[in-house]
């Protein structure tokens, strides 16, 4: 399974560049563990996190306080977490993060 994602600043209407990323799994004991990291680039994205083989929950981690604060702009979030599960291990998973100072929305991509 791979999993993919890119952030756009519906504020500006254009992608989000320099937003640091965590991929995180839970664990059996509830617990969050780190298994990738990455910066989205100049289009926004993050191409992968490599490869995840197993079916599980997982979170994106964005950290938007500190995108935000490089630009200037006052933000009401400062850590955007998504959770999801990933039931398919052959599947790929796209999750996509629309964000604004005062507001976010996310989406299952293809």
């Amino acid at each position: 399974m791979t999993i993919s994602t890119h952030v756009l600043d519906t504020s500006i209407g254009r992608p989000a560049v320099a937003v640091d990323v965590r991929l995180l799994a839970r664990e059996a004991h509830g617990a969050w563990r780190e298994i990738g990291r990455g910066g989205t680039g100049a289009d926004g994205r993050i191409v992968g996190f490599g490869s995840t083989p197993d079916a599980a929950e997982y979170c994106l981690r964005f950290d938007v306080g500190s995108y935000f604060r490089a630009r200037g702009t006052e933000s009401f979030y400062s850590i955007v977490n998504v959770e999801f599960n990933a039931a398919d291990p052959g599947a790929h998973y796209h999750v996509p993060l629309l964000v604004s100072p005062y507001g976010y929305s996310t989406y299952r991509g293809s």
